[in-house]
């Protein structure tokens, strides 16, 4: 069975700069869903959204663009906005986890309001002809929410339903539950993808294995953890490219100066690499020295030489 692998929507990581560096020299992913568009009630799309879906930053790879909403409203008229771009698909995020969010009713908090679903997804269905497709998580309190929910969205002809295998107030903590996901595979008649703690090819082996029937798998923290991941899984390989620490290197270089241009001062810039960093050093022997060493920067060449020591002396695995 041929696996695609998808980049999934990681807020303030994965935004075009991101992808097209990533695309350049690690490659393996087939589809990038972009960060996810939140109207906040005010029918504009911010300038930082428009960057990031315009065409001319997204050659070369295919993206889906994602909403954050729970109004009709706000879905139709992002609906208009991405088709105008070109795009056919809108991706509904039913998965963020963080309070800010599901305290507003949206992301994960939105899972166990089966009637605002299915009047949103009414309305989009009658009044557009875009594709829809969802990322979820198995609900937010407890993943039978999610059980309840499968059949209002077998109402409609969704593309697809990619699964965070875990409870929206976990966040990011705990195990993911295979069981749970299972059921959900058991109980709906949509093609679903799996999303959830694919970290090495190892692992992505055993959800395989376990899985016999998806085809689709969904990475997230996972790319940044490890680059290399998704194409050593195309390759069905754990040996990694002798040049890793020059391809990681390049990549860096890359990124830092996208952000360099667009972001103002020293203190932000370090800021957004940093938080690169503590995804990063999980490929370093010595992630702890890794992150210390960045985050004693104070200014743009203190980071300068922090990276290329750490570089030059953690690099190793």
């Amino acid at each position: 069975m041929k696996h695609t692998l998808l980049s999934s929507p990681l807020q303030g990581f994965t935004d075009f700069r991101f992808r097209n560096a990533f695309h350049k020299y690690f490659g393996g992913i087939d589809t990038y869903y972009a960060p996810y568009i939140r109207l906040n009630g005010k029918m504009e799309i911010k300038k930082s959204y428009q960057r990031d879906l315009s065409p001319k930053n997204n050659q070369g790879i295919e993206v889906i663009p994602q909403i954050m909403t729970n109004s009709a409203e706000e879905f139709l008229f992002v609906v208009n906005y991405v088709q105008e771009l070109g795009y056919d698909e809108l991706n509904w995020n039913l998965g963020c986890p963080y309070p800010m969010v599901t305290k507003r009713g949206m992301g994960s908090g939105l899972i166990s309001d089966f009637s605002k679903i299915d009047a949103i997804l009414n309305e989009v269905h009658s009044k557009s002809d875009i594709k829809v497709s969802m990322k979820m998580r198995m609900g937010y309190d407890n993943p039978l929410e999610i059980l309840d929910t499968l059949p209002i969205l077998d109402k409609y002809p969704l593309k697809n339903i990619a699964i965070h295998a875990r409870i929206g107030k976990q966040l990011y903590k705990g195990g993911v539950d295979l069981d749970s996901f299972q059921k959900c595979l058991d109980q709906t008649k949509h093609k679903l993808y799996y999303n959830g703690d694919i970290t090495t090819v190892s692992r992505f082996n055993q959800m395989v294995e376990r899985y016999p029937s998806i085809d689709h798998w969904m990475i997230g923290r996972g790319i940044l953890m490890d680059p290399f991941l998704p194409q050593m899984i195309k390759q069905n390989s754990e040996v990694y490219p002798l040049d890793r620490v020059k391809v990681l290197s390049k990549f860096h270089d890359v990124l830092y100066q996208e952000y360099i241009e667009a972001l103002s001062g020293a203190k932000h810039i370090i800021m957004k690499m940093f938080h690169f960093w503590e995804y990063f050093a999980a490929t370093f022997e010595n992630s702890s020295k890794v992150i210390k060493r960045v985050k004693k920067a104070k200014n743009l060449r203190a980071y300068d030489e922090a990276v290329a020591e750490n570089f030059r002396i953690e690099y190793s695995r």
